[in-house]
């Protein structure tokens, strides 16, 4: 008996819809991939930033990342995804140009600007041409930038107008996070000088880190009493959003090699070792330190460490992981706990979710130790430039440490120039801060919305019976801060 007819959709180059260039399994994994940074994002960060902070900023801080998540997409194929991986319009910047016509999205994906040439003209390495359709290099690349704008708003929530915010979130996209995407992996000049930075530990983490602690100053601080005591309204609810966080960072790291190859393989499990070790070792901290282990804290360790490994997650050894692993675990946790207590700038700046510390300190330390211990093996499977190395490999690895650095500071710098005008022109068209009754009430004044109905902020209700009329009545006094 003859076998039924397949279907022509699913039989190789017999359909318009499978051209000879596409790799079905490429292609999967690149969709995937996005998906799951989509989902750190949106419900990830969502859930995360709603329960992490007090009870009465809960709908707000939820509400910011997600209007972020969604105003990045609609700007992102609007203009903003070509002025990150188009056509050189500067060494830093690409053209701006909509991303939404037919024939440009189910053609073969590639980045025009990224052919690399030595120092005499010929060609060392050809354009970037993954095996699948722009669409799907843009859905990626999308929900990268939208989840950049989110980790920023960590640092500017219980008192920043939404207003504000809506405006700042279109205006940080276009004239800071392009910049970045493009001057590091769109073909700008750090990508052309070597700059390694594997998934964004430079382009998402210390971007946002520092625009947002450069934010928080302009936006000024919250009300002293919620500075005083921020407790979680749900630990449970933060460990859920730690938790899509953390898997969907397979994603993350897991989709930037553009395929589904075996640097892919590596990125992934180096991301999980990193991760792991950071938590082990913020958790440690904590107890020798506090004398108690705290859920906040392993959540923050886990995060530097998914931060750390980023710029360096399919170039490095195990080993590197467990070591970079340490250093994220450690180093942050001093940054925060130790100098954000001491320092007068940290003081000053109120840095709501310590977005600083957790990004920028954690991924411009990634960066450095990735110039320090890229693998060349590994290095080859991924990077434009031919014979690239860390410092620990000898040869042109001290360099790279340098070339690092530099890609960092022009991150940085750039970061704080453009955020600070970005706000002082907002500034001119609505507050940057909400109303003073606002921040005294929360939600309710500002969305009118609620999270739980329940009674008083961080108030413990307690029933007991009065000794003289034998009524019921209701206590409640203050819980203890977490």
């Amino acid at each position: 008996m003859a076998s039924p007819p397949i279907p022509i959709a699913y039989e190789a180059w017999t359909s318009q819809a499978i051209p000879d260039w596409l790799n079905k399994g490429d292609n999967a994994w690149q969709m995937v991939s996005a998906t799951l940074v989509g989902i750190q994002g949106m419900p990830g960060l969502v859930i995360l930033y709603g329960s992490i902070v007090k009870k009465k900023w809960a709908v707000n801080s939820a509400f910011m990342a997600l209007y972020a998540f969604a105003a990045v997409i609609i700007c992102w194929v609007t203009w903003a995804y070509k002025m990150s991986f188009g056509e050189k319009l500067l060494p830093f910047w690409g053209k701006a140009g909509p991303a939404l016509e037919q024939k440009f999205l189910i053609n073969r994906a590639g980045l025009p600007a990224t052919p690399h040439y030595y120092k005499n003209g010929t060609l060392e390495t050809d354009e970037v041409e993954p095996y699948y359709p722009m669409a799907s290099m843009v859905w990626f690349q999308g929900v990268f930038a939208a989840i950049a704008v989110v980790i920023l708003a960590g640092s500017v929530l219980a008192r920043m107008s939404f207003k504000a915010w809506m405006l700042s979130v279109p205006l940080w996209l276009t004239f800071s996070y392009t910049v970045g995407a493009f001057s590091l992996w769109g073909g700008g000049f750090l990508f052309q000088w070597g700059v390694m930075d594997y998934s964004g530990g430079y382009v998402i983490h210390v971007a946002s880190g520092i625009a947002g602690f450069t934010a928080a100053y302009w936006v000024g601080p919250r009300s002293k009493k919620d500075r005083e005591r921020f407790p979680p309204n749900n630990v449970l609810l933060t460990l859920a959003g730690a938790g899509l966080l953390w898997m969907g960072w397979a994603g993350f790291n897991g989709g930037d090699p553009y395929s589904a190859n075996i640097d892919s393989s590596m990125a992934v499990l180096n991301t999980n070792i990193c991760a792991a070790t950071s938590l082990l070792v913020w958790t440690w901290l904590d107890v020798i330190y506090f004398k108690k282990p705290s859920v906040i804290g392993a959540v923050q360790g886990m995060i530097t460490g998914l931060v750390c490994i980023t710029p360096a997650a399919g170039l490095v050894e195990g080993w590197a992981a467990i070591v970079m692993g340490i250093l994220s675990g450690s180093l942050p946790w001093f940054s925060m706990m130790i100098l954000g207590k001491k320092l007068i700038l940290f003081q000053i700046v109120d840095d709501t979710l310590s977005v600083f510390h957790t990004h920028a300190v954690a991924g411009l330390l990634g960066g450095i130790l990735t110039g320090l211990l890229a693998e060349p093996t590994l290095s080859s499977l991924f990077l434009p430039v031919t014979n690239s190395r860390g410092g620990v490999y000898g040869g042109s690895g001290g360099v790279q440490i340098l070339k690092q650095i530099v890609g960092g500071l022009f991150i940085v710098g750039w970061n704080i120039l453009v955020t600070s005008i970005i706000c002082f022109v907002i500034s001119f068209i609505v507050p940057l801060r909400m109303t003073e009754e606002e921040i005294l009430i929360g939600d309710d004044a500002v969305h009118g919305e609620e999270a739980y109905a329940l009674w008083g902020d961080g108030e413990k209700l307690s029933i007991y019976e009065d000794e003289t009329t034998h009524h019921r009545r209701i206590l409640s006094g203050a819980t203890q801060v977490v």
